[in-house]
């Protein structure tokens, strides 16, 4: 009985050390400064592809004081985000205030709305290509449209239509 106490208390001893030496020193707080929600906020599709959002959050992320082009001479700054499936141009003021963005993506996944409105309209026909445009400037509607190659054996027809499916 004695040489079972023994050994959980030796077990306990020996976790009690191996656990201290394991342990980390506390992170230093982080502050997170929302300087871009506005835009974020503007842009944001619940049904938006994949490769659009993380672009759009990368543009909002993006530190333009903490970047090789920054000068206290300029007033705007002009920069340019690439992902294969799609690109964003970015106006940021000298504080890293988003301005204005023009974005551009190709063949990406079509949200649910839009799907079922060319179904319903266009039964007999399938969207082959699609391009989402979406121009941001700040104080503005931001305008979001979706350009679709729809194709029915040798026919093609061009349509737009917003986020929500419908035609323009």
């Amino acid at each position: 009985m004695k040489s079972s106490r023994s050994k959980w208390l030796l077990f306990a001893l020996a976790l009690g050390i191996t656990s201290q030496s394991f342990a980390q020193e506390p992170l230093p707080p982080v502050t997170v400064t929302a300087v871009n929600y506005k835009y974020l906020s503007s842009v944001n599709t619940k049904e938006a592809a994949q490769p659009v959002k993380l672009l759009q959050i990368r543009a909002a992320a993006y530190d333009v004081k903490n970047s090789e082009y920054y000068e206290d001479d300029y007033d705007e700054y002009y920069i340019s985000f690439y992902i294969p499936d799609g690109s964003i141009l970015a106006a940021y003021d000298k504080d890293g205030k988003l301005l204005r963005t023009i974005e551009k993506f190709k063949n990406i996944a079509i949200p649910k709305a839009i799907s079922q409105a060319v179904t319903t309209r266009f039964p007999q026909w399938g969207i082959t290509k699609d391009v989402y445009l979406v121009n941001y400037s700040e104080g503005k509607d931001t305008k979001k449209v979706y350009k679709l190659l729809l194709e029915n054996g040798d026919k093609r027809l061009r349509v737009k239509c917003d986020e929500n499916g419908n035609f323009q």
